[in-house]
């Protein structure tokens, strides 16, 4: 069904001009897919749909040159936050307790991540460990992780 509606969603939006949600709302109605505007509106954010200025101060739904990539910070964020309970630094040492099974899936995310300093990790089941080049390094690491965890 989300399949189905999300398709047509995108062949309304490049055959006409679609300004507002009620109005793609009422355009998915017309075509047998009935719909809620908050489903319409998960659908687009989902989509990565935009709105593109299509000329007399006005503006339509289109389909973002972004689409195709996903947006792999967020992911990453998100995998932090929800495997990460509890994170500190011992030197040059990131130690990260995570929920069962969670710590390889934390590390990996970190290691995607790119952090500056950072020489490497290693993960158990529930506790990983990050070797950054100092304590300094080790500290701002833990400072940028629990920021993010804090926006859970």
């Amino acid at each position: 069904m989300k399949n189905a509606r999300q398709a047509m969603i995108l062949e309304i939006i490049t055959q006409e001009p679609v300004e507002t949600q009620e109005q793609l709302l009422k355009l998915l109605r017309e075509r047998g897919i009935d719909s809620t505007q908050a489903t319409i509106s998960r659908d687009i954010k989902q989509m990565r749909l935009i709105k593109e200025p299509a000329g007399q101060g006005v503006y339509r739904y289109a389909v973002s040159d972004q689409r195709g990539r996903p947006n792999l910070a967020e992911k990453l964020q998100t995998i932090l936050r929800e495997s990460v309970i509890e994170i500190n630094s011992a030197q040059n040492l990131v130690v990260i307790k995570t929920m069962p099974g969670l710590a390889s899936g934390a590390c990996s995310a970190l290691d995607h991540m790119n952090p500056p300093d950072m020489l490497g990790s290693i993960a158990g089941d529930d506790t990983a460990f990050i070797a950054m080049k100092d304590s300094e390094s080790a500290a701002a690491l833990c400072r940028d992780i629990r920021q993010t965890l804090e926006t859970r």
